[in-house]
């Protein structure tokens, strides 16, 4: 299944979705410690390992977005 451009990556996207369904599982996950993060720091801004822990936390939410863009780039077509 190509498109115009030649570009036939949704055999990729499908073998892809189960690892996504993880990584989104993840991303809750991840919400919530942002969340719970980004409330401490109001809290208390001094406390700068919560900051790394609430940059953690975003790149948990962005990763079902990651995970598909590798797993299309790795089906050659």
């Amino acid at each position: 299944m190509c498109n115009s451009d030649g570009d036939c990556r949704s055999l990729g996207f499908l073998l892809g979705l189960p690892f996504a369904f993880l990584s989104l599982l993840l991303s809750i996950v991840g919400l919530i410690v942002w969340i719970v993060g980004l409330l401490l720091t109001c809290i208390c801004p001094c406390c700068l390992c919560l900051t790394v822990i609430v940059e953690l936390a975003l790149a948990l939410v962005k990763a079902p977005l990651h995970v598909m863009e590798w797993f299309t780039s790795q089906i050659p077509c």
